[in-house]
């Protein structure tokens, strides 16, 4: 079975800053390949600055690639025009770091979650406001809650409307970006708890960026780590949080008290 997502030998490099003497390009993906099969969530974790982002944005058709290939469901999105792209991105979402940043303060919970069938021009008005309040059943926010706007809803809430929002569209791969980082701890695992739920429930394919070694052992089936905008290590959640190899991952599960504990005890046996 061909994965959902295949990424092969991606590079993406930024112009230096106008300021800057050097001709020199920022490298921000160096050479990344990447499996994700169907119904599988993978966590892509790595320190800030390693890349994490950048593929994030590639994958979601939102930033152009310098070179290599990105392939989704049998289809070679690098190839495709600007037309042909707009009408794959609906199959792509991404949910951000700072759902606020990115929902209209002057919507209400019900309007943010109803524009992606404005957009695409589907469903009549009342079909969108069932679907609509479907979604927020899904996401756990009560149907009071409906009719406010962002400034009235607590962090976790504005995060569950903007996950609300990615599904609207019932797309074939969802990218959370850091999703759950902004949120407290509580906060952290019942949307943790709700997004495995929506992963077995809806049969997502997701792929999970983040900082957060222990968050991303708990979520993911694979896990992939991003140096200096490579992959160093690939493989079972597991194995890579259990066993690292690369001087990288390492660093990245000693700093994370509660799964750097049994890595010791595994080395040492």
């Amino acid at each position: 079975m061909q994965p959902l997502l295949k990424v092969e030998n991606l590079v993406k490099h930024y112009a230096a800053k106008a300021s800057s003497r050097s001709k020199e390009k920022l490298v921000a993906l160096d050479g990344v390949s990447l499996s994700i099969a169907s119904r599988t969530t993978v966590a892509l974790v790595g320190e800030s600055g390693s890349g994490k982002s950048t593929l994030a944005l590639c994958l979601a058709c939102l930033e152009l690639p310098t070179s290599g290939r990105i392939w989704f469901d049998g289809i070679d999105i690098t190839a495709l025009d600007k037309t042909q792209l707009r009408q794959l991105r609906p199959q792509i979402q991404l949910v951000f770091q700072d759902p606020a940043s990115s929902l209209n303060p002057r919507w209400t919970a019900l309007e943010i979650v109803s524009e992606p069938f404005v957009v695409q021009q589907r469903f009549t008005r009342p079909d969108r406001i069932v679907r609509a309040l479907q979604l927020l059943d899904r996401v756990a926010i009560p149907r009071r809650m409906a009719g406010r706007r962002i400034h009235e809803l607590s962090g976790g809430q504005k995060q569950r409307i903007a996950i609300a929002r990615a599904l609207a569209l019932e797309p074939k791969l969802i990218i959370l970006d850091e999703a759950l980082s902004a949120l407290d701890c509580s906060v952290q695992a019942q949307i943790s708890n709700l997004f495995l739920d929506l992963q077995s429930s809806l049969g997502l394919t997701c792929l999970f960026i983040t900082h957060d070694f222990a968050m991303a052992a708990h979520l993911a089936d694979q896990i992939a780590v991003m140096d200096r905008g490579r992959i160093v290590e690939f493989g079972s959640a597991s194995q890579v949080s259990l066993a690292p190899r690369d001087a990288a991952t390492r660093a990245l599960v000693s700093a994370t008290p509660h799964i750097a504990e049994p890595q010791a005890v595994l080395v040492d046996a």
